[in-house]
């Protein structure tokens, strides 16, 4: 049976109240590896259990619960296959979301949205008032949380690639900057559509550590330069573009601008910055940026933007917003001198 579709409206809120269930549920299947194990076609939920060492009885309910919203269908004999909804769960898959439903599971991150209550009333970030202390500092002190996120990170950074690339033309560039790129999944995406270009990969040492590897497996490796480092102080100078994907909504305004001044002092006259952001919809509008505040919010301590806060962070930093072009539920915005 299908989900269920045009509930009436104290079922919708109801099911709206109770979607920390739902996305815990295929926090779990994820974590289990259950996408990746329907890839080749159905499987009975027995067999499934003894892949995932997982009691079968309660995995079928389980998986049972996702079939009922769509993510899996149930056949006979309780054999389980993926529907296209349940496909982008794989990670081998484009578009695949599995490194951000394994992340956002994590006990650390949910405890810090049962603060979002404190940070509504202080204006604090709930994170730091739930772990006593700023998520970066927590991350880098634990290796394997800091690879769950940055694989998460990846999952997003697959989306929102080709949309970059669709909406901004890399081609008359020398060399691009990824500042604040994580393991250089956007880097090696752009380096491999524009085979002439040179990429530098910044980021904290910690994080491009692991960078290597992926870069390899791109084949761009031998045209990217990496370079550890912080934002706050100094990025790499001579690149032709500098751009921070999801990076300026992870800070308040005075850091914000501290790290767009960091990088214009690296700006040639000719260079641009782009930055790769949610940009705050109307009233009434715009369900992904207002719920990415919150997480911002929560987690970071950071906040999504409207377009005009954009603008006056662009100037403050010395810069002027040149462009603006939609990149697929992101926005990409183009600033120069």
């Amino acid at each position: 049976m299908a989900p269920d579709e045009d509930p009436p409206p104290g079922l919708a809120i109801r099911r709206l109240i109770d979607g920390f269930q739902v996305s815990q549920a295929i926090h779990v299947a994820v974590v289990l590896g259950i996408p990746d194990l329907l890839a080749e076609g159905a499987r009975p939920c027995d067999e499934l259990a003894a892949a995932t060492q997982s009691h079968g009885p309660t995995l079928y309910r389980l998986l049972r619960a996702l079939a009922g919203i769509g993510i899996l269908h149930e056949g006979d004999q309780r054999r389980f296959s993926l529907t296209p909804l349940g496909d982008a769960l794989r990670t081998e898959v484009d578009g695949s979301i599995a490194g951000w439903a394994a992340f956002v599971g994590r006990p650390a991150y949910w405890q810090a949205w049962s603060g979002l209550l404190h940070s509504v009333r202080t204006g604090e970030n709930a994170f730091r008032h739930v772990h006593g202390t700023d998520v970066w500092s927590w991350r880098e002190s634990r290796p394997d949380e800091s690879r769950i996120f940055d694989a998460a990170m990846r999952a997003v950074a697959r989306r929102a690639s080709a949309a970059l690339l669709d909406a901004f033309d890399f081609g008359s560039l020398d060399t691009v900057a990824d500042i604040g790129g994580g393991n250089g999944a956007l880097l090696a995406a752009i380096l491999a559509r524009h085979p002439h270009l040179q990429g530098i990969l910044f980021d904290q040492p910690h994080v491009v550590s692991a960078a290597r590897p992926l870069l390899e497996r791109a084949g761009v490796a031998d045209r990217c330069r990496i370079e550890g480092g912080s934002f706050f102080n100094a990025v790499p100078r001579g690149a032709d573009a500098y751009v921070l994907r999801a990076v300026v909504h992870d800070w308040d305004e005075t850091h914000a601008v501290q790290i767009l001044r960091t990088v214009a002092q690296a700006m040639d006259s000719f260079a641009c910055l782009i930055l790769v952001e949610r940009v705050i919809a109307p009233p009434n509008q715009g369900r992904d940026a207002k719920f990415s505040d919150l997480n911002m919010l929560v987690s970071p301590g950071g906040r999504e933007r409207t377009l005009e806060e954009f603008v006056a962070l662009i100037e403050e930093a010395g810069l002027r917003l040149r462009s603006v072009a939609d990149a697929g539920g992101f926005s990409v915005l183009a600033a120069g001198r």
